[in-house]
């Protein structure tokens, strides 16, 4: 079916292989020959487009760029002059045109498609027809034949050149097999070098024939040497995953993932995935994708417009709850049990309570005053009123403005019975009059969320009163600020405080929610914490990303049940992957060791990868560990692709000078490699979610003793020995841990 040259199948031309354009279930595309090489139509200028397959692949790729460019074209031509009613319609129009035109992009070293399906009959209307339009046509005039790419690409009459491989013709592309073929005769994998067509592998799904075997195609691209931002993983995506990104709007879903099981990557695409089937939807609620910090935002940021999306907001937990305008950002930091104990579900009972304790209970009548009459409300049945309404448990505010109407409900009542009629406007008046906003003042006052936090955490008395049968006494001493604060502004706010702040928030007016959150690194968000996403998604979905075993947070979550429920997602579906992709086998398989000690409930993960992987663990004395770290990383870059060097945070100045002396320039996490730049020195709590072709570890022992528990600094080693692509080099010192050193 194919032969090899530099990890690429690049098939043979000679004139008795029929092009499958014109028939799609002939015999083999191409043979094995010595030299494939010598015939590839890149070094042959009279390649026949007519009769050799390859040079005719190319000659659809070089078709549909300049289809897409006229695309493009066509709406950078658009006069938008006099079509907009006012200056803000104006403005909004030319947002929308700006935004399709960058949309329209031509990524030159990013392929416009990478495979083609050959139906066996014609699909339908309703499985061709995809979000844009897409009609059951395809770039040669067959109407059996997609090509599938990153965006859907159209010809001057509209018929399509370029599917989207989002669009439902396009998923047996991912999901079809030997058992299963879904009517596809050919699946064709299209290999590229720097944006340039240059190799197709074939699979005739349904000849019973031709065995299921291992693309080759498949495994360089999973295996190729990266540099730069995270790689979209269109082109590989497995049929597990498929299913997970194309499952529907409606439910929430959460995927536990070993490391390298594409996890990030899954939920990304679902995103771009979920945009495409339901744009109008989304654009009105809007979407989101939170992950653990902004290196790692910096690191993904790149794979949704590679796909065409760019409307997707990215932020961090910590990016949500900051309230610049209330005065409350970070300063501080907690202490662990401090930082668990704020992220505990039971202070959102603590805040209920000490916000509620702002209610009051009426002690006079309230009197209105109209023209020459006076409506006496007596103060019972104010109070009544208000019990109602703290029956409802509705929001504080919206209970507080509910209450000026209900008063002037009352003072109506009595205007009717004293035989007049009164209107809403009448009513309105009555809401606004003095005295009734004067008792609404006395009974329902507003509350700064922000000032609420800072007298829990600084007034014992008041946290005492409010957290009783809740925190015990230790509990609230340790949350308790050790010296008062003179106000918000001045007050050393946590990252845990905030998420207090930001409940309190919503305790008191509703927070917004959005169509559909992606939540990534789920695992290590406290209970506080699920909350406050849960509260940017509460009427629409979420996609929940993680692995329990790198959790590595003292308020790690212990299972996907019960983060849901803090989430406020209870019920919602649970994926496992564990087929690895990134990781080599045999690091993989080391890594593994630890899982007994972290997380024993979860499967072991496995690489589907052929190559094992570069893998050696390297024991110095202690004196020699920063020059044997050296000489590891200097061998690391004689290798094409990205290089971490990751270390316990302590240790980050002490390799920063060494590198430094030893003249290997270093980046920081979140700075784009280059190919001038290829090393990165990554501190171990910011190693999570990011990876790299070939990793030196620095010295286990004391990633693990950076942690204020043996367990947490195991699941930070699980972590950093898992971030390898190509190869991992172990260095240390001081004894391994116990369980890599059997």
């Amino acid at each position: 079916m194919y032969s090899l040259a530099g990890g690429y199948a690049v098939p043979s031309h000679a004139p008795d292989h029929p092009d499958p354009l014109s028939e799609p279930l002939s015999e083999p595309l191409s043979a094995p020959v010595s030299d494939p090489l010598a015939d590839d139509p890149l070094t042959d200028p009279l390649a026949d487009p007519l009769t050799d397959p390859l040079a005719r692949e190319r000659a659809h790729l070089t078709a549909s760029r300049a289809a897409l460019r006229a695309m493009r074209a066509d709406v950078e031509a658009l006069d938008l002059r006099d079509v907009a009613a006012n200056w803000v319609n104006a403005e909004a129009l030319h947002h929308q045109v700006s935004e399709r035109i960058k949309a329209l992009a031509d990524l030159a070293d990013t392929p416009l498609f990478f495979g083609r399906l050959d139906y066996l009959h014609a699909p339908d209307a309703e499985t061709a027809e995809g979000a844009e339009g897409e009609r059951p046509a395809a770039g040669g005039g067959s109407t059996d034949t997609f090509y599938i790419g990153r965006r859907h690409v159209h010809d001057a009459d509209g018929d399509p050149m370029v599917i989207d491989w989002r669009a439902p013709v396009s998923q047996p592309f991912y999901q079809a097999s030997k058992k299963a073929p879904m009517d596809i005769g050919l699946r064709r994998r299209f290999g590229y070098t720097g944006g340039e067509l240059t190799a197709y592998e074939d699979e005739r799904l349904s000849d019973p024939t031709e065995d299921e075997r291992t693309s080759k195609l498949l495994q360089s691209e999973i295996e190729r040497p990266r540099v730069g931002p995270m790689r979209d993983i269109v082109a590989t995506i497995q049929p597990e995953q498929d299913e997970i990104v194309r499952q529907g709007i409606g439910g929430t879903i959460c995927v536990q993932g070993a490391p390298g099981t594409g996890k990030t990557a899954v939920g990304l695409h679902r995103m771009a995935y979920l945009l495409y089937a339901h744009r109008e939807r989304l654009a009105r609620s809007g979407t989101l994708v939170i992950g653990p910090n902004r290196s790692f935002l910096h690191y993904i940021e790149q794979v949704l417009p590679a796909l065409g999306e760019l409307q997707v907001a990215q932020a961090t937990v910590e990016d949500l709850v900051t309230r610049p305008s209330l005065g409350a950002v970070t300063r501080g930091t907690d202490s662990a049990d401090a930082a668990r104990i704020k992220g505990d579900a039971r202070l959102a009972e603590v805040l209920r309570r000490a916000l509620r304790s702002y209610v009051t209970g009426p002690t006079e009548p309230c009197v209105v005053v109209r023209g020459s009459r006076r409506w006496r409300v007596p103060a019972y049945e104010l109070e009544e009123i208000v019990e109602e309404l703290l029956t409802r448990d509705i929001r504080y505010g919206a209970a507080r403005e509910a209450l000026p109407r209900r008063i002037a409900h009352a003072v109506l009542v009595r205007m009717e019975q004293a035989g007049e009629a009164p209107d809403d406007r009448v009513q309105d008046a009555v809401a606004r009059n003095p005295a009734v906003k004067a008792a609404v003042k006395a009974i329902w006052p507003p509350v700064d969320p922000a000032k609420l936090v800072l007298r829990l955490l600084s007034d014992a008395d008041f946290l005492a009163e409010h957290a009783d049968g809740v925190l015990d006494a230790d509990e609230q001493k340790t949350v308790l600020w050790a010296k008062p604060v003179r106000g918000v502004k001045s007050a050393k706010w946590s990252p845990a405080d905030l998420v207090l702040i930001d409940e309190a928030a919503d305790l008191i007016e509703r927070t917004p929610s959005l169509g559909h959150v992606v939540l990534d690194e789920a695992q290590d968000l406290s209970p506080m914490q699920y909350r406050a996403v849960g509260r940017r998604c509460s009427t629409g979905s979420a996609t929940v990303l993680g692995d329990i075993a790198q959790g590595t947070t003292p308020w790690a979550t212990a299972s996907w049940e019960e983060a849901l429920i803090h989430l406020g997602k209870e019920g919602a579906g649970i994926e496992e992957l564990t087929q690895g992709f990134r990781v080599p086998r045999e690091v993989i398989a080391y890594a593994s060791r630890l899982l007994p000690a972290i997380a024993p409930r979860l499967s072991e993960a496995t690489s589907i990868r052929e190559a094992a992987g570069d893998f050696s663990v390297r024991a110095v004395g202690p004196a020699e560990l920063d020059t044997a770290v050296i000489a590891a990383c200097h061998e690391a870059l004689r290798h094409e692709g990205s290089i971490g060097l990751i270390a316990a945070d302590a240790r980050i100045p002490a390799l920063a000078q060494a590198l430094d002396t030893a003249g290997l320039t270093h980046l920081t996490p979140g700075e784009e490699t280059s190919a001038e730049s290829r090393l990165t020195l990554v501190p171990a709590t910011l190693a999570k979610g990011l990876e790299y072709d070939y990793v030196v570890l620095d010295e286990p022992a004391a990633v693990v003793d950076g942690e204020p528990d043996e367990r947490t600094g195991l699941r930070r080693l699980y972590v950093a020995l898992t971030r390898a692509v190509s190869g991992l080099t172990v260095v240390h010192g001081a004894p391994l841990p116990e369980r890599l050193a059997a």
